[in-house]
C-alpha cells in the first residue's frame, strides 16, 4: 500500500454553522480513519516524536496499539505518562512539539499524533467500564494548589505512587485554565470533568472554594501534616496596555471575557452571568487566547470581529489551526496595527444618558516590522500620521497575564522573579521553601497546558524522590 503523504483530514462542523453555536468545532476520528492514520507512523528505531513531547508519551507505542485496533491498550499506554490524554489531543500544539520531529515530515506531513491520542482518550471514555488499579498507600500526604493542567499533572502522578494527594483549588468548578479559560467549542467540559473523575478514583481529593493564601496559607498547610507543597496556580491576572480609554464599559481582560463565557456558562439564555453581547468587537493579541476571545464573541452574536495584532499573520503566536478557524468563521485581521487608545461616547450635557462612558471605537496606529529583537522576532515600529479609529463597541486585551501575587505574598521564604513568576530549579521544580515546588504558569507566566504538564510530571517525580530520602 502506497504512503499517504498528508495526514487524514480531521471531520469538522460547517464554518457557517459552527460560528454561531458552542458544539465543539473538530468532531474527531472515526475507528477506521485513526488506524489508516496510524498506518503512516514509519515506526522509527530513535522515536524521535517522544523528546518533542513534554510528558515523554511512548508515541510510536501507543500508535503500533492503534494499527492493531487495540484502542484500550493505546490508551493504557498513553496514560502512563500523561493524566489528561483526551485534554491533550484537543489543545496541545503538536504541530511545534511532537509532530515537528516526525520522521514522515521530512518529506511528507507528519503524523497527526494528536488527533490520534484524542482519538484513543476519546474511546477510552466512552467505552472503558472498569476500575483503575490503585497502589497501595504509602501513608504520606502532599497539597496541591490549583487544579489546572500542571497541578492535575503532579496530583495524578503522585497518587499512582500512593501518595494521599489534596487538591486545592480557588474557583467552584475544578480545571483551572481548563474550564475557564479555553471555549466549549474548543475543549468540553465533560472532557475536563471526565480526566477530574478518573483522577479522584486514584484517590486523589479536590477541595473547591479554597484560596491559599485567604482560606489557608503554604504555611498552615505543613501544619496540618502535609510534608510537600505544590504550587500550581497558574497566571491569572491580567495585563492592560496603559493606553486612555481602558476604563471605559465595554473593556475586558480576555480572563475576564472568557471566564463568564465558559465558566459561568454566560451564553446560556439561563445564565445569571451578564455579559456584553457586541456587534462590532476588537481582540488585541495575537496568541490562542486572543482566537479564542474572538471566536466566542462571534458566537455571542457580533457581526464584525476584529483580531488586532502589531506585527505580520508570519508572527502570528497562536496555533495555524486557530487562525485558519479564524478565518473560515469570518474573524477579521487587522494586522501590523497597534492600538493608541480607546474612545467612548461621552455627553456631558445629559450625565443621565445610558450611553455615557460606553466604547465607540478603537484608534489604531499602522506599523512596519524593523529590526529583530532579543527573541528575533522583528520590531513593530509606528507609522507616524497613520492613525485611524475603528468602530467597535468592545475591546477584549488578550496581550498577556502573570501570577497571582497573593501566595508569594503570603509565604515567607518564597523566592519570585521581577514578573512574579516563582523561581525553581529547572530539573525539579523546587522553589528557596523547603518542602515547596512549582510548576506551569505560575513559574514561567502564561504558556502551553502540555508545558504545564511536564512541570507537574517534573515536579512530582522530584517530591517522591524528596520524601523518599526525608523518610518518615
Amino acid at each position: 500500500m502506497a504512503l499517504q503523504p498528508k495526514k487524514h483530514e480531521m471531520p469538522v462542523q460547517e464554518a457557517k454553522i459552527r460560528a454561531r453555536n458552542f458544539d465543539e468545532v473538530a468532531c474527531g476520528y472515526s475507528a477506521e480513519i485513526a488506524v489508516a492514520e496510524a498506518e503512516r507512523c514509519l515506526n522509527c528505531k530513535n522515536r524521535p516524536c517522544v523528546e518533542g513531547c513534554p510528558v515523554n508519551i511512548s508515541i510510536p507505542d501507543f500508535i503500533t496499539k492503534v494499527k492493531e485496533k487495540d484502542f484500550e491498550g493505546a490508551y493504557k499506554v498513553v496514560s502512563e505518562s500523561s493524566s489528561l490524554p483526551a485534554v491533550c489531543g484537543r489543545v496541545c500544539p503538536q504541530e511545534t512539539q511532537c509532530e515537528s520531529k516526525c520522521a514522515l515530515g521530512i518529506k511528507f506531513e507528519p503524523v497527526g499524533i494528536g488527533r490520534l491520542e484524542r482519538f484513543v482518550a476519546d474511546w477510552h471514555n466512552a467505552n472503558f467500564k472498569g476500575e483503575p488499579v490503585l497502589p497501595k498507600p504509602n501513608g504520606r500526604k502532599v497539597a496541591v494548589i490549583g487544579s489546572g493542567p500542571s497541578g492535575l499533572t503532579c496530583a495524578g502522578d503522585l497518587a499512582k505512587k500512593g501518595y494521599k494527594v489534596t487538591v486545592f483549588e480557588a474557583l467552584h468548578l475544578a480545571g483551572g485554565v481548563l474550564v475557564y479559560g479555553i471555549p466549549e467549542f474548543r475543549l468540553p467540559k465533560s472532557i475536563v470533568e471526565k480526566e477530574v473523575e478518573t483522577l479522584k478514583k486514584y484517590g486523589v481529593d479536590v477541595e473547591t472554594n479554597v484560596v491559599i493564601g485567604k482560606t489557608l496559607t503554604v504555611d498552615e498547610l505543613f501544619e496540618d501534616g502535609y510534608e510537600a507543597v505544590f504550587v500550581g496556580s497558574g497566571a491569572g491576572l491580567p495585563r492592560f496596555m496603559g493606553i486612555a480609554g481602558e476604563g471605559l464599559k465595554g473593556v475586558y481582560s480576555a480572563n475576564e471575557f472568557l471566564t463568564r463565557a465558559n465558566l459561568m456558562k454566560a451564553y446560556k439564555a439561563s445564565s445569571q452571568t451578564p455579559i456584553m453581547h457586541a456587534k462590532n468587537v476588537a481582540v488585541v493579541g495575537g496568541g490562542n487566547v486572543a482566537m479564542d476571545a474572538a471566536r466566542t464573541a462571534l458566537r455571542l452574536g457580533a457581526d464584525n470581529v476584529y483580531i488586532v495584532y502589531r506585527r505580520s499573520m508570519a508572527e502570528l503566536p497562536a496555533r495555524k489551526e486557530e487562525v485558519e478557524h479564524a478565518q473560515e468563521e469570518g474573524i477579521k485581521f487587522e494586522i501590523l496595527r497597534n492600538p493608541v487608545e480607546i474612545i467612548g461616547y461621552n455627553n456631558p450635557d445629559d450625565r443621565r444618558d445610558p450611553k455615557n462612558g460606553f466604547v465607540t471605537g478603537i484608534k489604531l496606529i499602522k506599523c512596519e516590522l524593523g529590526e529583530p529583537d532579543e527573541k528575533g522576532r522583528r520590531r513593530p515600529v509606528e507609522v507616524a500620521g497613520s492613525e485611524y479609529v475603528l468602530d467597535v463597541d468592545c475591546v477584549i486585551m488578550a496581550i498577556g497575564t502573570s501570577p497571582n501575587p497573593l501566595i508569594k505574598n503570603t509565604t515567607a521564604g518564597l523566592e519570585v522573579n521581577r514578573h512574579g513568576g516563582i523561581i525553581v530549579e529547572e530539573i525539579t521544580g523546587k522553589t528557596s521553601k523547603e518542602g515547596v515546588y512549582a510548576g506551569g504558569d505560575a513559574v514561567t507566566g502564561a504558556a502551553t497546558v502540555i508545558l504545564a504538564m511536564g512541570a507537574g510530571k517534573t515536579a512530582a517525580k522530584a517530591i517522591d524522590e524528596y520524601l523518599s530520602k526525608k523518610g518518615k
